[in-house]
């Protein structure tokens, strides 16, 4: 009887914990895409998805690896009435490969939301955020101002932020794949110490070749001048 009971404990047991882990399945949140569009992408899919020419893309830099952006405006679908939030999307590719995904929110369509309505609405997507606080959250902006984290949603593999601009009340969030987010970035270190390298020899080359532009002119204008010229 003993046994019995105990094996039907057992079974109970293991009923619960199966249910509690069916129960949270649904709970967990798909951190590796933005709407249909997953990190890790190829370019050419990413485009086709957006529905835009891969061609569009713009080059970052071409060294020591390939860097592009690719430019977004999504447009409401279906009746005129519905309206998009998203008033620009920056797809981020190294190397071919989507690795950041920025979204610039319409301030007219977002006017009056504040921080945590912003928070509530990107949880129920990406589930429950971590909320940030100085000097952490501080971030460089474009334009030199700091610009602001105030919430993060992340796993071992991505992540996505929200950001508060310091300059005028707009917000942005930005997901990226970490492994190919800290690839980019070395690339990015790596090709302003080469540009800083080779600056002087650039500018060497230019004032040669501006120098050597000087005389051609010259020289041409000579040819034409010379045989009119009356004393």
């Amino acid at each position: 009887m003993t046994n019995l009971a105990g094996t039907v404990s057992r079974s109970a047991l293991t009923s619960v914990l199966l249910f509690g882990v069916m129960s949270a399945a649904p709970l967990a949140k798909d951190l590796s895409r933005y709407r249909n569009f997953q990190l890790g992408t190829d370019l050419p899919t990413i485009a086709k998805q957006a529905g835009v020419r891969h061609s569009q893309a713009k080059v970052v830099q071409h060294r020591p690896a390939l860097i592009q952006d690719l430019e977004w405006h999504p447009q409401p679908i279906g009746p005129s009435s519905q309206t998009e939030s998203a008033n620009e999307v920056i797809f981020s590719f190294y190397d071919g490969e989507l690795f950041r995904i920025a979204i610039s929110y319409d301030w007219y369509e977002t006017e009056g939301m504040t921080v945590d309505d912003f928070i509530a609405a990107i949880s129920a997507t990406y589930g429950i955020a971590e909320m940030l606080t100085s000097p952490a959250n501080a971030l460089q902006g474009s334009y030199g101002d700091q610009d602001e984290i105030v919430a993060r949603w992340q796993d071992s593999q991505y992540r996505f932020d929200l950001i508060r601009s310091s300059y005028g009340p707009s917000f942005r969030l930005v997901g990226v794949l970490k492994r190919l987010q800290a690839l980019a970035q070395a690339s990015i270190t790596e090709a302003k110490r080469l540009d800083d390298q080779e600056a002087p020899q650039r500018n060497a080359s230019r004032i040669a070749e501006e120098k050597e532009a000087e005389r051609a002119k010259l020289e041409q204008s000579r040819l034409v001048n010379k045989p009119r010229f009356r004393p």
